[in-house]
């Protein structure tokens, strides 16, 4: 009789790491994705190879998936940002979706619960430019209303 094959595992989440120095791995590179792997492994006390191993089990797993680049305050400052609450007429969602991903000024679009259908995160390069998307997404068929709020600071960012 052969062995049973187990059942494939849904991706971890870095919460489901496996142990504390895959937690302490993972947190290096949120600080820094560019950082070697001889300096990881130094910060963490374990050999080299042990790193490289835990990188591609993390990323095996769904735990990794993508190194970014995090632009400096400088390039972050510049423009505006806004969270923008959309409220969009029954069975309107999926067509209004496709529209709001067509502007590249959308960095994060969210189905949410409460006094809104989504919320979305907008970069605009002004506060003039601001307003005219916030009238072109007033504009696209379903959209009952938005609500904004432009972001005056940023007090803590853990993005990559």
């Amino acid at each position: 009789m052969s062995p049973a094959i187990p059942p494939p595992q849904p991706p971890r989440s870095a919460a489901q790491a496996r142990d504390q120095t895959d937690r302490e791995l993972i947190a290096l590179l949120q600080a820094n994705a560019r950082e070697s792997t001889a300096n990881l492994a130094r910060k963490l006390g374990v050999a080299r190879t042990t790193v490289v191993a835990r990188l591609a089990r993390l990323e095996a797993d769904g735990v990794l998936v993508g190194y970014t680049a995090k632009l400096g305050s400088d390039a972050a400052d510049r423009g505006v940002q806004a969270f923008v609450g959309i409220t969009v007429q029954p069975k309107a969602g999926r067509e209004v979706v496709k529209r709001l991903s067509g502007l590249p000024e959308l960095r994060q679009l969210a189905s949410v619960s409460g006094e809104f259908d989504y919320m979305a995160l907008l970069r605009a390069e002004s506060t003039m430019r601001l307003d005219a998307l916030l009238d072109e997404i007033g504009e696209i068929d379903g959209v009952i209303k938005t609500t904004s709020s432009v972001v005056l600071a940023l007090r803590v960012d853990r993005s990559a």
